[in-house]
């Protein structure tokens, strides 16, 4: 059952950085984009680059992600002799169960899975970027190089350059240097955190470290800088397309305003490349006779009766007369009740906004430029009619009438 490669998506990430809207599933289960959830982005670049068996690495809130992944049908990975697998941390007779506890160690947990398929190469990816890619491409060029590993890198502003794994490499694209979120970044070359091995490379550079008690067990700490100093062949492959990490409030509401320039290289409407997701059987949105919107995205099942802008509504939102809805991001079955402005704000699934509430700012409006920031209202929760909640504020437990800033913070 040999393959030339496969693929290892590690998608057990807590995502603290997101707090609220992480409480109930792990972050690559976010919504985004009006009708996808973010796994939904590396798993559709597997399909379109032919890499058809992909072992999901669950950890975090996993039963959400793996109801919503299935058999991997809704990608057309699913095939009789490949498909998408998902793996969970597991205990075997005679052994002591545990979480994965690095990135590294959870490819070392399953490599039994790997040789199953017995691959040339295996691809490590991160369930929770949002990105359009061909891996066949990096792929073609690992193997050219003959490299040991191949790391996807893009340029990144200088003063971001920090958060990200930094290297240096020579004019042939061979790594020389590579430190993980230096302080003091020698370049601006970054990370992205997707990776090509050769297996029989990975396999052994991931039993050595197991057996290291003082490593971390992570490829950017430890892998990547023992192969360095092994002197194995390690190569940058460049990308210039869009690429986004949303893993912070900020980051998250960023990539969903995005969609909605022009300007912007994510299409989602490029039929050679599409992006495959699960979706609900909804009826079509329904514009009511109050509705004004503009510059949105507006998903099926919706039904707008009041006004939206700059505005990415998923399934089943609900805008009622006299609302409005400016510069957010509504999650599936959101409802806005009639009167109620929201701005600048994320509403997660399932949350209600009560009746004449004002929900978030527009930074223009904002009395404290340096304390603004998007306003969360969680899942589930309920805002009870009249109530503001200031800008920056994340709400975590229904809130009463009239609660004002005070009990919003007490949501944080």
């Amino acid at each position: 059952m040999n393959r030339k490669c496969i693929a290892m998506l590690l998608a057990g990430g807590q995502g603290s950085r997101l707090y609220a809207l992480t409480k109930d599933v792990a972050k690559p289960s976010v919504p985004f984009g009006g009708k996808y959830r973010i796994i939904d982005f590396p798993l559709s670049n597997c399909a379109n680059s032919g890499i058809d068996v992909v072992g999901v690495l669950t950890q975090y809130k996993h039963l959400q992600l793996n109801s919503y992944i299935g058999s991997g049908q809704a990608y057309d990975l699913d095939s009789s002799d490949g498909g998408v697998f998902i793996l969970p941390p597991y205990q075997s007779a005679g052994e002591v169960g545990s979480w994965f506890s690095g990135t590294a160690n959870a490819i070392y947990q399953n490599m039994a899975f790997i040789e199953n398929y017995d691959p040339e190469n295996v691809l490590i990816l991160s369930g929770d970027h949002i990105y359009k890619m061909d891996y066949s491409d990096m792929l073609r060029e690992h193997v050219q190089n003959n490299a040991d590993c191949t790391i996807a890198v893009l340029e990144v502003p200088r003063d971001e350059a920090s958060r990200f794994g930094i290297m240096t490499a020579d004019e042939t694209g061979r790594i020389l240097e590579f430190e993980e979120k230096p302080r003091e970044p020698k370049s601006t070359l970054a990370s992205m955190g997707v990776y090509i091995f050769t297996w029989e490379k990975l396999r052994k550079q991931l039993v050595e470290d197991e057996a290291e008690r003082l490593s971390s067990h992570d490829f950017g700490k430890d892998i990547i800088p023992s192969m360095l100093a092994e002197g194995a062949g390690l190569y940058a492959y460049r990308f210039d397309g869009y690429w986004k990490d949303a893993g912070t409030i900020d980051s998250l509401w960023e990539a969903n305003m995005d969609l909605l320039n022009p300007n912007v290289p994510l299409a989602l409407y490029d039929p050679g490349w599409k992006i495959y997701a699960r979706n609900p059987a909804l009826p079509p949105h329904h514009l009511g006779p109050n509705a004004v919107v503009s510059d949105s995205m507006v998903s099926e099942g919706c039904e707008i009766d009041g006004e939206v802008d700059f505005s990415v509504l998923f399934a089943g939102v609900t805008v009622e007369a006299g609302a409005s809805v400016h510069g957010s991001v509504l999650m599936p079955n959101a409802v806005v009740r009639a009167g109620a402005v929201v701005e600048y704000s994320i509403v997660a699934e399932g949350a209600a906004i009560g009746e004449s509430c004002r929900i978030g700012e527009r930074p223009e409006d904002s009395q404290n430029r340096d304390a603004w920031g998007i306003t969360v209202i969680s899942s589930g929760v309920t805002v009870a009619g009249g109530t503001a909640v200031p800008a920056g504020a994340m709400v975590s437990a229904d809130l009463p009438a009239n609660a004002g800033q005070d009990a919003a913070e007490d949501g944080i």
